[in-house]
């Protein structure tokens, strides 16, 4: 299967929120979101609606890696483990996290000079004293 990404992504983040936690199962969602049409997928993929919010996450039906998920707002979120192994390892600097997201109920820290915005973004950041 292939996926493409088309144009600029809208936003490079590490997402935080106890929802990507639990639906990527992962303690930390790093990923780009691209605007629906810049993504295609070619080749046999199978889909899985979260079960309560507006959300889905698409995978590779013979290797199981998600390829893609469908947030709230509906953006495609590519996970940044799949877009550095198509780049043959480290990700790109274009592609890099820009921001943590939902960062007050984290469960892990991660130290870089971001700014780490509180809940979503916009909002208040982070005291680096705290």
């Amino acid at each position: 299967m292939t996926v493409t990404l088309r144009g600029e992504r809208a936003a490079r983040a590490n997402c935080h929120c106890a929802t990507c936690r639990d639906f990527y199962g992962t303690p930390m969602l790093s990923a780009t979101a691209w605007p629906p049409e810049q993504v295609t997928i070619d080749g046999g993929h199978a889909t899985f609606p979260h079960p309560s919010m507006s959300m889905s996450r698409a995978w590779c039906a013979s290797r199981g890696e998600i390829v893609f998920g469908t947030n709230r707002p509906g953006m495609r979120v590519v996970p940044n483990s799949l877009t550095a192994g198509a780049h043959g390892g480290p990700l790109p600097d274009h592609l890099q996290p820009s921001m943590p997201l939902f960062y007050g109920p984290r469960v892990i820290d991660v130290a870089d000079a971001l700014p780490k915005y509180v809940d979503g973004w916009g909002g208040p950041t982070l005291d680096p004293a705290s």
